[in-house]
Order: structure tokens, then sequence, then C-alpha cells
């Protein structure tokens, strides 16, 4: 329920409005803490992914640290193209961004195993990739209906499938761990640091209210790194070193890694930047109907798409992985009740401000793998319900069921087959060129491909189809 002291109800449903400075403060770092965790987990993925993120021992470690300052200077930087905007480019809404789960599966394949050489052609996909992406802003409300929630369902429910299993690899231990077969891996000691995030963040999400209900994951990896402390798995002399070793300030530098272009790396990009797009046109239309109570408008979300894509390019340029709008930040824009977009400015500058102090970055690299894969198990479990959600949409017919059923079972088995494999062993798809391999070992795009194919091609069947049998199965019978 919106807080009347903050303004009237016509105030509190306006993009344009402006609270006190002391309120407006407040409510902008609440919208930075209910996706600080979200947003640099990601660049932390993609470094263990490479060789050289938690847990590793590798001399490019501190690589990871300015790939988790970049996804914080420029999920930033992207949500002031949104909320300030920039002649055609943002929606002028209170649209917050952050660093992409969506592009994991992709990116994944692209790194494994290969260290920093392989960040020049991700990062070139990063960038070519938010290009594409800008342009579908021409585009975007004619390709919609290419997009229904079965398609959109079933990728981001294909998306979380996919991660989960690197939530339990960091629970147990990390990556490294069980490559070396450390007697550590999957440990009470692991496991009991990871338990503590858990329950904390499921305790806050609820039964606690307001700011400590919507900052749960990150208030439940608090605790954990509390708990790490208590028991020793953490040191307070780390935290001094990391803390010492990292400077104050620091801007970012321009194609660190260089550029090389990839053509799996730009398909599998641009084809993401589909769901990605699709993501922001709902979470642009949650927050005008959430805050605003109408209708998002054409220009709105046009401009939401541009900012998406040109934001992306941007931080491909200098080391941070894809942006896109987050749909936790729409929750709490309707649990607020505030529509400022100033307030979301405010937020964006503190992001800003976190990113250019390498000190920020260097507390978080001392959170153990284990309490971090606490928090990750719950935020792509959310993932996979997100999904589960958007299906609950579908008319579950004949027809939408062959073509779920088709779909699923390609783009997971692929998942499972393909992936879960030591590099080298052989697997379903090792007789194809490196980029249709690399594109369908995430499981993700041939499945949206699939979807999308049979959903334009095969005909739509009568209502009087859909049995109970069929799409309710036999609960509804006594």
């Amino acid at each position: 329920m919106a807080d009347t002291s903050l303004g009237t109800p016509e105030q509190l449903r306006d993009p344009d409005y402006m609270p006190a400075l002391v309120k407006a403060v407040p409510l902008g770092i609440q919208h930075v803490l209910s996706m600080f965790v979200s947003n640099v987990t990601p660049a932390i993925i993609v470094a263990g992914a490479a060789g050289f993120g938690f847990g590793s021992n590798s001399p490019d470690f501190p690589e990871l640290l300015y790939m988790i300052q970049m996804s914080m200077l420029f999920a930033g930087i992207a949500t002031l193209l949104q909320t300030v905007g920039a002649g055609p480019v943002g929606a002028r809404l209170p649209v917050v961004q952050g660093t992409s789960f969506a592009f994991i599966p992709i990116m994944i394949p692209l790194v494994a195993g290969r260290g920093v050489d392989a960040l020049a052609a991700l990062y070139g996909g990063v960038l070519l990739g938010g290009l594409f992406h800008a342009l579908l802003g021409t585009v975007i409300g004619r390709i919609r209906f290419a997009l229904p929630p079965l398609v959109t369902g079933l990728v981001v429910t294909m998306i979380g499938l996919a991660l989960v299993k690197v939530g339990i690899e960091y629970a147990a231990g990390g990556v490294p761990a069980k490559a070396s077969g450390a007697a550590s891996y999957g440990g009470l000691r692991s496991w009991s640091a990871a338990l503590v995030v858990i329950f904390v963040t499921l305790g806050l999400k609820f039964f606690a209210r307001g700011m400590l209900s919507v900052s749960a994951v990150l208030l439940g990896i608090i605790a954990g790194y509390i708990y790490a402390l208590g028991i020793g798995m953490l040191s307070f002399e780390a935290i001094g070193q990391s803390w010492s070793r990292a400077a104050a300030f620091a801007l970012p530098q321009p194609f660190k890694y260089g550029f090389e272009f990839s053509a799996a790396a730009l398909i599998g990009f641009c084809l993401m930047a589909f769901v990605s797009a699709v993501e922001t046109v709902g979470d642009v239309s949650g927050i005008a109907k959430g805050g605003a109570g109408r209708e998002a408008t054409d220009k709105e979300i046009q401009g939401a798409t541009y900012a998406d894509g040109i934001g992306t390019a941007i931080a491909g340029c200098f080391g941070a992985l894809p942006n896109t709008s987050f749909s936790q930040n729409v929750g709490l824009i309707a649990m607020t009740g505030v529509m400022s977009r100033h307030v979301v400015t405010l937020g964006a500058l503190f992001l800003i401000l976190c990113g250019l102090v390498p000190k920020v970055g260097g507390l978080i690299r001392t959170v153990p793998i284990e309490v971090l894969g606490g928090g990750v198990i719950v935020m792509f479990g959310m993932v996979v319900a997100a999904g589960v959600s958007m299906l609950s949409d579908v008319t579950w017919n004949r027809r939408n069921m062959v073509i779920f059923a088709v779909a699923l079972s390609v783009g997971l088995g692929l998942q499972l087959e393909v992936m879960n494999l030591a590099p080298g062993a052989p697997n379903a798809l090792q007789h194809l060129p490196d980029t249709l391999r690399i594109l369908g070992a995430s499981g993700i795009l041939p499945a949206a491909l699939i979807a999308i194919v049979l959903n334009l091609l095969l005909p739509e069947e009568l209502a009087s189809e859909a049995t109970e049998e069929i799409s309710g199965g036999m609960a509804g019978h006594k």
C-alpha cells in the first residue's frame, strides 16, 4: 500500500514526481538492495566457468573483481538511460536495469575452461548482440505475436533449469573443489553455510514486511557471511587483506579484454535478445499497471527496448555483461506505490558510485562460495517458478502440449547430455561445427526455436478439443 506521507495519490502515480530527498534516497537504495546480489552473480558464474572464479587459484582471479565492479557501474548507467533517457532512448519510467541471467546458459559454453582468453569473443557477442537488441526497439510491437506465454514461459523455465545445477555446486563447495576431488566437497560444513542463507532468506521473505522482506536474499547472504566467520570458514584477516588490496577508486577500461568476432556468440546473443526484449516489455507493462494504473504506451515500450540494447552494447565495451530490466523491482514499485522515476535515478547513482569503488568488489570477493550458493539456489529456483507462472497463462490443448513436449524434450535433453559432461567427452553434438555445438549445448536456443516454429506452423485446435483429461489431468474428477 502506498505511503501517503510521501505525496498525494496523484503525485505517487506520476513518474515525474520527486518526493522529499530525505525519503527518496532510502527508497532509491532499497531498489539497489533488492537487486544487488542478482546483479553481480552472473559475473561470478561466468568467471567460475572460465576458470578464474571463486574457489580457484587462478592468477587471473582479480579479473573477476573487475567484472563485479563493471556489473554495478553499468547497471547504474543502463538504469539512467531508462529513467532519464536520451532522445528516443529510455522509457522515462522507474525501470531498474541489471545483469541478465537469461544469457548465462549461452555464455558458459563460450568460456568453459578457457580462462580470460575467452572474454574477447564473449564481449564481442555482448556488444553486437546489444546493438541488435536496440534494433528490436523499432519492431518490438510487431514481433510480440511470435512470443506468446507458451514460448516465453518455456524459455524462462529452461533458463532456470540450466542454472540450478550451479547453485548446488556452489553450496557444496564450488566447481574447483569438485574438479580437484577435494574431500571437503559436499561436506556438512559447506552445506550448513548454504542452509543458513536459505532458511534466513525464507524466514524474512515470508514472515517479515517492507524492506526486510524485499531484501531477503541479500540479508540471508549477510547472515551466512556472519555464520562463516563464526565457524572459521572466513577470517577477519582475509577480509582486511582483500579490503586493503583493492583500490579506492578506478575508472573502467574500454576493450580491456579485446574484441573478437565469434559466430556462436553473435547468433546466441542475438537470439536471446528476443527473450530479453519480451521480458522488458512485460516489466514496463507491469510498472505502468502496478504503479500508475494504466497501460504502457508504445513510446515507453520502444524507448525501454532501445535502452536495453544500448545499455548492453556499452557494457560490452567495458567488460560488463548484458543488461535487462529487473522484474523484482517491478514488484517493489507495486508494493511501495511510488512511481517516481527520480527515486530510481538516485538508486542508479548509488550503483554507479559502488562501481567506481573497487573496494566494494573486494568485500564481495570474500563471500565464501558456499554462502553465495545458498542465495543462488533461491534465486535460480525463482527463475524456474517465474517460468511456470508464465506457463499458467497457456491454454493446454493437444496442440500446445505437443509443442511444449517436443521443445522441452529436445532442449532439456541436450542440456543434460552435453553440458554436464567433462570437456572432450563424447556427446550428442560432437560431430557438429563448433558454432552449432555451442549454441545447441545450452538447450535453450533449440527449445525456443522449436517452440516458435511449431507455434507459427501448427494449426490452432478447437476449444472443444481441450478436454479435462488433456488440459488438467484427472485432478478435476471425483
